[in-house]
């Protein structure tokens, strides 16, 4: 029974961690879609910077949880 509840958990955080791999995956791909679409010549590192402040913070933290969750639930 207890094997039972283990793999349970097990499917459920890897499927919430697949989940948020796509979302991440998702928010970076947007992020470089609409950098090709503006960018008309090299940008400079500070410019490279500022682009990357655009993301989604709250998305990636949460995915960064999420992550950060599978892995101690895996360690366990």
């Amino acid at each position: 029974m207890m094997e039972q509840n283990d793999h349970h958990q097990r499917r459920a955080a890897d499927k919430e961690f697949q989940e948020s791999l796509n979302q991440l995956e998702g928010i970076l791909h947007e992020s470089l879609t609409e950098n090709e679409e503006a960018q008309t010549e090299e940008i400079t590192e500070d410019e490279f910077d500022n682009e990357l402040t655009d993301i989604d913070l709250a998305a990636f933290e949460d995915a960064v949880a999420d992550i950060e969750q599978y892995l101690e639930e895996k360690a366990k």
